[in-house]
């Protein structure tokens, strides 16, 4: 579905997009203002003996620009739930059909290596790290940043909820949903669009295989550093009975302790560059999303041709046979003012069906416009972040194995230079 199409307006619409140089020069919210989530804060609610826990998460927004008019003050905060920002993600997702809408971060703990659950601290911080580079994500794109939803929700902390309902995306979000529930059989699928929806899917195949593998390497690795820990207790108390090789097994000792502890940091930065992979992999289903909007209209298109083809047949029964041989022997041929309302009835139909046509025509070819330069960017943008993720990855790996091999080698040196 085309934005025109869509019963939810965007409120600010960006000049005129033609190229990538002109999607990237457009000017956007972040341009002009600081975003952040700089805290979480647990919260609790319902009686004393029963009680729902949840996170909520402080936004602040500060205007780096002094002329800008478009928030409502230079300074403010607010409290958001996870749950508020699905609302904003969805309402987005709705709105923007077009748009390869960037994903929040996950809602449950996806490949994990170690049990771990949603009220960790760790995970908690990790979640604010995400949903802040949500709204960064949105707050760059030029069709996303100035949407009056977004905005009230960086600002409008009593009664964006009930706004945002008002607006109708629920309901347009569930006949969509219905709609896309149902086997798409295109006649002739656009070569491209199917080219990008296998992309996404051999993409979030990829990026879940890796992480797969990350969390089953990690859990090993991280078991394995931790049981030199034994070695260093072991060589700690065999210190204490050899006088001459007390010193050496001791330092020894403290070496093996190191790389047992090196594992937790190892470990944390992990995490981090993981999750940065893990928005691709949702990413891969928003792009995969896109190209089920793609299909929707498409299969639009065809079933106005095909209504067109029903109307044109129909006609033509409506013409020859009630003026058929047939007809005329049997003495069933209608009067002539009869035949001439019913197919001026038709014609009335044709043309409703022939500017159906070109309605979802017009629809289609709008949306492919704005949906392969999206295309274009998000693939632009994903080359660049991955590229960084896995060689910050790699680099990580470098790193830690270059730290256990210097432990191993203090190890040596330490029981070579024993008497």
């Amino acid at each position: 579905m085309s934005t025109e199409n869509s019963p939810i307006k965007p409120s600010r619409s960006p000049s005129v997009i033609e190229s990538l140089e002109d999607f990237e020069s457009q000017d956007t919210l972040l341009k002009h203002v600081d975003i952040s989530i700089v805290e979480s804060e647990k919260r609790a609610n319902g009686t004393l003996h029963v009680r729902d826990h949840y996170t909520v998460y402080l936004i602040d927004l500060k205007v780096t620009d002094p002329d800008y008019k478009l928030v409502q003050s230079k300074i403010s905060t607010i409290w958001r739930r996870y749950t508020e920002f699905e609302q904003i993600h969805d309402y987005l997702q709705v709105t923007y059909p077009h748009v390869v809408i960037p994903p929040l971060p996950e809602k449950r703990i996806l490949y994990a290596w170690r049990k771990s659950d949603t009220t960790d601290p760790e995970f908690v911080e990790r979640r604010r790290a995400g949903l802040e580079n949500f709204l960064m994500r949105v707050a760059s794109h030029p069709r996303l940043c100035f949407d009056d939803q977004f905005i009230s929700f960086l600002q409008q902390e009593h009664g964006w909820r009930e706004t945002i309902t008002d607006s109708g995306y629920k309901l347009h979000a569930e006949n969509k949903l219905k709609s896309l529930s149902v086997s798409i059989r295109l006649k002739k699928p656009d070569p491209e669009i199917e080219s990008v929806k296998n992309y996404g899917k051999q993409l979030e195949t990829s990026l879940g295989n890796f992480l797969y593998t990350r969390s089953k390497i990690i859990e090993k690795s991280y078991a394995l550093c931790k049981l030199h820990a034994s070695y260093g207790k072991l060589f700690s108390e065999w210190s204490v009975i050899e006088k001459d090789m007390g010193d050496g097994l001791q330092k020894a000792g403290h070496y093996f302790d190191s790389i047992a502890d090196s594992i937790d940091s190892l470990a944390e930065d992990e995490e981090q560059l993981a999750d940065q992979l893990k928005e691709y992999l949702f990413y891969a289903a928003a792009l995969q999303q896109l190209c089920s909007n793609h299909e929707a209209l498409q299969q639009a298109l065809e079933n106005a041709h095909d209504t067109l083809n029903n109307r044109v047949a129909e006609r033509s029964r409506a013409a020859a046979g009630k003026g058929s041989l047939m007809s005329r022997l049997f003495g069933t041929t209608e009067p002539d003012l009869a035949r001439d309302v019913a197919t001026r009835a038709l014609d009335a139909k044709l043309a409703a069906d022939t500017h159906a046509i070109h309605h979802a025509r017009a629809a289609l070819q709008e949306f492919n416009k704005k949906a392969l330069l999206e295309i274009e960017h998000f693939q632009k943008q994903k080359d660049k972040d991955l590229h960084e993720s896995l060689v910050g990855f790699i680099t990580l790996q470098v790193k830690a194995a270059k730290k256990n091999l210097q432990a191993w080698t203090q190890i040596k040196e330490c029981l070579q230079n024993m008497p």
